[in-house]
């Protein structure tokens, strides 16, 4: 499973900041007109890190002149004067906001994240100052009581509903005194959920495994070792190699390492990445983000903080969410002691006497792949070319499905060297969007993978969708193929999953547009979309020599289908650890003292019934980005929901002729253009003809469901 997702509302629940006395920028700041670019794309040509606190300040005070008018109308409220105009509201804010966190996230330095500093609490402010604003929720709430009169179209009733829950829920009706409380609050969070994430991609970068010996390095391939050399060299290192981290527990070096102490110098570094009592130990931050979020939650009657964000997902409540996940634990337990005790074996085996670690599980389990299905990752990476798997693998599949075509657009500018950019046109040729392709690891990078929204998608606004993919893959060294690993392939049929469900958006109101959906529905398109990246036709597509163009043999492609199975207790564990942390950080009443995070976390993870000893979270507390800054708080269950949703899904398709133009049509009607326009239950029983079970899932993962 590949990250996710990074959203915001159409409104831009992220908005912009409140600020007295604004400074008047300069007339030449490219975000104050609509770029002229196709699609209205970010004019990265012009624009200078110098351009967005201005146009952040100009926008939130347009924004907030806009909507202190909408607020002050003396006409009596309608849709339009109220709800449609609050839609048109903030353009200019709209757009320096999509582009600074787009680059934020991907491609920050120190001048960026002076911005994000000083934005964010004003952010906070500003949007508390629309939520709180008692007139404004005074003719939302006209319009929503005397909805059943107002002759609105299925959009628009949805629209209204939307704001109306969003404006309870940001604490339109809290009493005056818990107001107050509520803004210094806010303001404290984002403060706090800045320091996180500057401190996190800090201390990946410091927790890079830094190399003496050629020799420590043992097991890797020539390209890998050339990279971390180069890595070396770009941090001054010279005679010296380094092993960056990625956001995750587990490295994927520790597959290849035969080395163990350099295994468990690379782990160990991973693991306490965010810990080490320097200025990027993170444990204080967190232990304060989650007592703020559960004080946030009391102010409004709810028990905890996961009851309080989940009050608009698919799952609704945390006690849902838990149930679903308690029905994969005695699956996922039982796989994990079976194959545990496999590893262990293969470890006498190596002639070797340790127990088995944590350092050493995937290393082994490449060798038990080795043994029982003679297949080794490294006879399938040159097969694995990166742009051969955009382009003949993510592309055709979509082509395959929908009919939308892509062209490359070496004419748009882009904020770093490595992005790619295509546009992409419908099925009778129309312009459908633009896609950005940013996929390298770099220190100034957020980890993981994800996609978002530089333009979205709106007849209202007449905007089409300008969508990125972000990822986090090891770039090859000069001279050398891009080959990508098999997660890797993941990654890009997962990411360009969520771009599909924004290229397809087909909403008027950009509130609901595309991807706006709750959490535990906006991967189910990503992650049901990974499913055609083993499908024969789409592999064969694109699984071919990077040398020779010949396709993977297929005694190789037997191999990789026979071992598909292999390893789930660990693959799904690992994930599910990762879930019931963050619901047990967000379970906490706001009477709970302030954690020590250690115990906690030892105290959660020990309280699973799985193997968290030789199966560590995906995620540590101090490293998950998800939940702590990246808007998945009491929601990294929705990975584990939306796969069964994709596996229900998938199975439908499997049972209806599979990669057909009219199956791709029906799933793109009913599911990827929907965005936000009804509820999740009805929506998905349409298309899957009753309720979501967790059958096919634990099936795909060659699991079965305890009886």
């Amino acid at each position: 499973m590949t990250s996710g997702l990074w959203t915001k509302t159409a409104l831009a629940l992220t908005l912009a900041p409140l600020l007295a006395g604004v400074a008047q920028a300069a007339p030449t700041n490219p975000f104050f007109s609509a770029s002229t670019l196709p699609y209205q794309a970010p004019r990265f040509d012009l624009i200078k890190d110098s351009d967005y606190a201005p146009a952040f300040e100009r926008g939130m005070a347009d924004h907030l002149r806009e909507v202190t008018a909408i607020a002050n109308n003396r006409a009596k409220p309608t849709f339009d004067n109220t709800i449609v105009a609050m839609e048109r509201a903030g353009q200019l804010l709209g757009r320096v906001q999509e582009t600074f966190y787009g680059v934020y996230q991907a491609n920050t330095d120190d001048a960026l994240d002076k911005v994000q500093s000083a934005e964010a609490p004003r952010l906070s402010q500003h949007e508390d100052a629309i939520y709180l604003n008692a007139r404004l929720f005074g003719r939302i709430k006209t319009l929503y009581d005397a909805r059943a009169k107002l002759s609105l179209t299925p959009e628009q009733a949805k629209l209204l509903d939307v704001y109306y829950q969003q404006f309870v829920h940001a604490g339109a009706q809290l009493s005056a005194a818990d107001k107050v409380k509520l803004r210094a609050i806010n303001t404290q969070l984002s403060k706090l959920e800045t320091v996180y994430e500057q401190k996190l991609i800090a201390s990946a970068k410091a927790g890079a495994l830094v190399v003496d010996r050629r020799e420590a390095l043992a097991g890797l391939d020539e390209g890998s070792i050339a990279a971390a050399q180069k890595d070396a060299e770009g941090r001054k290192l010279a005679g010296k190699w380094v092993l960056a981290l990625q956001n995750t527990t587990q490295q994927p070096a520790l597959s290849s390492l035969t080395n163990r102490d350099t295994r468990k110098a690379l782990f160990d570094n991973s693991w306490t990445r965010a810990e080490k009592g320097d200025g990027n130990d993170t444990r204080a931050t967190i232990a304060a983000l989650a007592k703020l979020r559960a004080q946030k939650a009391a102010l409004f009657n709810y028990p905890n903080y996961a009851a309080y964000t989940l009050y608009d997902q698919m799952a609704k409540t945390p006690e849902a969410a838990e149930n679903f996940m308690q029905q994969l634990v005695p699956a996922t337990a039982a796989e994990q002691k079976r194959e545990a005790a496999e590893l262990q074996e293969a470890i006498r085996k190596d002639g070797q006497k340790f127990t088995l670690q944590p350092w050493d599980w995937t290393h082994y389990s490449e060798q038990v792949r080795r043994e029982k299905y003679a297949l080794n990752q490294d006879d399938i990476k040159p097969y694995f070319e990166l742009k051969t798997v955009l382009q003949d693998g993510v592309f055709f599949a979509a082509e395959q499905l929908y009919g939308i075509s892509f062209k490359p657009r070496s004419d748009i500018p882009t904020y770093n060297p490595d992005v790619m950019v295509y546009e992409v046109s419908d099925k009778d040729g129309s312009p459908l969007g633009l896609m950005y392709f940013d996929y390298f690891k770099r220190d100034n990078k957020s980890g993981g993978a994800w996609m978002s929204n530089f333009v979205g998608q709106s007849t209202l606004l007449g905007t089409r969708p300008v969508i990125y993919n972000v990822a986090n893959f090891t770039k090859a060294a000069p001279g050398q193929p891009q080959l990508i690993t098999s997660d890797d392939v993941t990654t890009m049929f997962h990411e360009f999953g969520h771009a599909l469900h924004g290229l397809f958006a087909s909403q008027t109101y950009p509130m609901l547009s595309g991807t706006s959906v709750a959490r535990d529905f906006v991967e189910f398109p990503s992650q049901f979309n990974e499913n055609w990246a083993m499908d024969p036709k789409v592999f064969a597509h694109y699984a071919r020599h990077y040398k020779t163009g010949a396709p993977m043999p297929a005694e190789l492609v037997a191999k990789i289908k026979k071992a598909a199975h292999f390893n789930q207790g660990y693959a799904l564990g690992e994930i599910v650890a990762a879930a019931e942390l963050d619901m047990k950080w967000h379970g906490l009443p706001a009477s709970a003292p302030l954690q020590d995070v250690d115990k906690f976390e030892a105290d959660a993870l020990n309280s699973m019934g799985l193997d968290v000893a030789d199966v560590p979270p995906r995620y540590r507390s101090t490293y998950f980005l998800h939940i702590w800054s990246n808007g998945y708080s009491a929601g990294y269950y929705a990975y584990l929901w939306t796969e069964m949703l994709d596996q229900d899904a998938f199975s439908w398709f499997q049972n209806h002729g599979g990669l057909t133009r009219e199956n791709g049509q029906r799933f793109r009607d009913m599911i990827l253009s929907k965005g936000n326009t009804m509820d999740y239950g009805p929506m998905f029983r349409a298309f899957y003809g009753k309720d979501p079970d967790i059958g096919p899932m634990l099936a795909h993962r060659g699991l079965t469901a305890a009886k």
